[in-house]
């Protein structure tokens, strides 16, 4: 069970809503913010401490001072939806400097406890634009590529060294409630959603792709049938949808 978690990110969106569902439990001791923006005042908990950290940064040693979590999220993370001709190369850059890199870092970082005996949470919170291609969104996905990649990976060799823990990898489509497409926070939509997340967090499950059944069990399906054709989909999908 989640006692002390970090939320890298969790200012915002799906990592707010992971926090502040945790900080409302009994059972949690504590649950830590990082992130570049800082939390708003409305959403202060007396359980929360949040403070603030730019994953650009050179020096990870900021991180050393939570060594008492038993519980890891990291949801940082942006994207631009715009044709890959359309975008300036400083965003390719800042893309992969804060969505792809700072897992790999953290990961690393808290990796001891992976492989440790006791239980240990981690999650991260990817993207389904990593498991398929997805035009207007090239860059965004290619860095969710590489993600999904890195965690199936490591959790192999977590599970072939003898640990029970594992990474989940959390892969939605679009949500409601955040503001990644300049939107605004409402926790009251994101409800479900996390309390879903926490569920195969605590379960130790290793991918959660939201709606699966629903939706993208078939789209994935038509995805590795015919990966051209359903590019084509998507590319017709997102002009005719004006995201």
């Amino acid at each position: 069970m989640i006692k002390r978690i970090l939320v890298v990110g969790g200012a915002n969106g799906v990592g707010l809503s992971i926090a502040h569902e945790l900080a409302n439990r009994e059972e949690t001791e504590c649950v830590y913010i990082v992130d570049k923006a800082p939390l708003q005042e409305k959403y202060a908990h007396s359980k929360i401490e949040a403070l603030q950290f730019d994953l650009t940064s050179e020096d990870y040693s900021f991180f050393d001072r939570f060594k008492d979590i038993n519980a890891l999220m990291i949801t940082a993370g942006f994207g631009h939806l715009a044709l890959f001709k359309d975008i300036p190369e400083h965003h390719i850059i800042d893309s992969f400097n804060v969505n792809t890199i700072p897992v790999l870092r953290l990961i690393k970082r808290f990796y001891s406890k992976l492989e440790a005996v006791d239980d240990f949470y981690c999650g991260v919170m990817d993207s389904i634009s990593g498991w398929m291609s997805s035009p207007f969104f090239a860059v965004y996905g290619a860095t969710k590529a590489a993600l999904k990649i890195f965690i199936e990976s490591v959790n192999v060799e977590l599970l072939k060294g003898g640990s029970s823990n594992v990474i989940l990898n959390v892969s939605p489509g679009t949500i409601k409630g955040t503001n990644f497409y300049a939107g605004q926070n409402d926790l009251s939509a994101l409800h479900e959603l996390t309390c879903e997340i926490i569920q195969h967090l605590e379960n130790k499950d290793d991918i959660f792709i939201p709606n699966y059944e629903e939706v993208f069990k078939e789209v994935l399906s038509r995805y590795h049938a015919d990966f051209r054709k359903e590019g084509k989909h998507s590319y017709d999908y997102k002009m005719n949808s004006k995201r």
